[in-house]
C-alpha cells in the first residue's frame, strides 16, 4: 500500500493538469449541418457545398433546393453585430440554417427525444418544439411529424463572440 500511494499521488499530478487543460481548450459550437456551421462558414462556402441558391431575400438569405424539402441559410449583418457587440469580423458568416421537411416521418419518440434530458420541450396549440440552446438547435413537430430543424449558434459560441 505504502509503494501504491506515490504511484497515485504521480498520476493524479499528471492527469489531472491534462484534463483541465482540455476542458480549458474545449470550445462550445454549434451543431452543424452538411458541413455549414453558424459563426464559422461564410457565403463562399455556403454556396460551394450547396451550389447557387433558388432565391436570396433583400436581407441575403438564401434558400437552397435539398432533398427532403428546403434549406434557408441566413447571414450575420452588421446590424446583428452591433446589436449584440460581437467581434466585427464576423459579419458575413452563417447566423442560422433552417430546413424544412416537407415529408419527414420523424416524431420525438423516433428521434428519442422525449427522454434527452439536453433538449427542453415547448408546446404550441399547432406545435411541439425541442430546444438544446447548448449545441444550438431545435425541431419543431406538427401534427406529431418533423417540419422544421434550425441550426443556430450555441449558448457559448456567443459569449465568446462578444469584443
Amino acid at each position: 500500500m505504502k509503494r501504491l500511494l506515490p504511484f497515485l499521488h504521480r498520476c493524479a499530478a499528471t492527469t489531472f493538469p491534462a484534463f483541465a487543460i482540455l476542458l480549458i481548450s474545449a470550445q462550445a459550437s454549434a451543431a452543424s449541418w452538411n458541413g455549414i456551421e453558424p459563426f464559422k462558414s461564410r457565403r463562399a462556402d455556403v454556396v460551394k457545398i450547396l451550389d447557387q441558391p433558388i432565391s436570396e431575400n433583400a436581407d441575403g438569405a438564401m434558400r437552397f433546393a435539398v432533398m427532403g424539402g428546403s434549406v434557408l441559410i441566413s447571414f450575420v449583418n452588421e446590424k446583428f453585430v452591433e446589436a449584440k457587440k460581437l467581434r466585427p469580423e464576423l459579419a458575413g458568416t452563417v447566423l442560422e440554417i433552417v430546413l424544412q421537411h416537407e415529408h419527414s416521418s420523424d416524431t420525438p419518440e423516433s428521434m428519442k427525444l422525449l427522454s434527452n434530458h439536453s433538449f427542453t420541450r415547448d408546446e404550441t396549440q399547432s406545435s411541439l418544439i425541442f430546444r438544446n440552446p447548448k449545441d444550438g438547435i431545435a425541431y419543431t413537430f406538427q401534427q406529431g411529424t418533423l417540419r422544421t430543424t434550425r441550426y443556430t449558434f450555441a449558448d457559448g459560441q456567443l459569449t465568446r463572440a462578444r469584443r
